[in-house]
């Protein structure tokens, strides 16, 4: 087990708004003061979905690049952009990556049936299919390696693990590997630590692997994932409360509760310079296209 944790930080996500949460960013100024929080706290890494002003969900690359300049300009995180979106042409989900590029792209490495499920309603909240066959995350892939990019890869299920290996037959993926486990999305893995240690088990040899913990079982997977020398996520995307049930003022005060719970393991946050080299990042990725 390695020492040092590196904290990622999903501070946005796609769905949330400010009628759940009041801290959830819209603009790139709240994005970059969000980030400034989390960063101070102990993240290294920060996961971004953009949103327009009015807190509608962004995919236009030129706002990914205002949110990232004003991120890079308050502090020195990495960022991580989201590839995900259902009903979104697939040229149109990477092009914030090729234009702007950040250090990490988050690549689904498989289809799942996406469900939120209500006990008190007896019924779904949502219910889609999300897709991502081969050819799209060779795609994804393809845009990436050309544009520097470190691709991120998302697991729900136990197969998407299993799908590294074509693509590293095909020389489109490339070692060293960096998975993250997202556990508690109905219609994917359960949110328990069995579950988590079955897939780090499975993460080839060298990898780097976190778990995205999805409500509020996410602290009990945090834990599970420092004992077993895992990375961690936390984020008003994932969750918007701290272990004794109070709601987060701010993305920091998740993070901030993530790294106490790393040092009392005994391991302490990575830095950002410390998180590009345990992943692998050797170089900053390519100019943007403003550059």
């Amino acid at each position: 087990m390695r020492d040092k944790v590196i904290i990622t930080d999903a501070i946005s996500g796609v769905l949330a708004n400010r009628n759940q949460c009041e801290a959830i960013p819209y603009t790139p100024a709240e994005f970059a003061a969000e980030a400034k929080r989390s960063y101070d706290a102990g993240a290294a890494v920060i996961h971004i979905h953009a949103r327009e002003d009015d807190g509608s969900p962004s995919f236009r690359p030129e706002r990914y690049g205002e949110i990232q300049d004003a991120i890079r300009a308050a502090c020195p995180v990495l960022t991580n952009f989201s590839t995900g979106a259902i009903g979104i042409p697939i040229e149109q989900r990477v092009a914030h990556i090729t234009d702007y590029p950040p250090e990490i792209g988050a690549l689904n490495m498989g289809s799942l049936t996406y469900a939120k499920y209500s006990a008190k309603r007896k019924a779904f909240v949502f219910d889609m299919v999300f897709a991502n066959p081969f050819k799209d995350i060779v795609y994804l892939l393809e845009r990436m390696n050309a544009s520097g990019v470190k691709p991120e890869l998302e697991c729900f299920d136990t197969g998407h693990v299993a799908s590294v290996e074509p693509l590293l037959d095909m020389g489109v993926l490339k070692t060293p590997l960096d998975f993250s486990f997202i556990l508690g999305v109905v219609g994917g893995l359960k949110a328990t630590a069995d579950h988590l240690a079955f897939q780090a088990r499975n993460v080839p040899a060298g990898s780097t692997w976190k778990v995205i913990g999805i409500s509020r079982e996410q602290w009990r997977l945090i834990a599970g994932a420092l004992s077993l020398g895992g990375d961690v996520r936390v984020g008003l995307e994932d969750n918007f409360y701290l272990p004794n049930g109070e709601m987060a003022r701010s993305n920091g005060d998740l993070v901030a509760k993530a790294a106490q719970m790393a040092r009392d393991c005994g391991r302490e946050p990575a830095t950002p310079d410390e998180a590009r080299e345990l992943l692998g990042i050797a170089h900053s990725p390519a100019p943007s296209k403003d550059a």
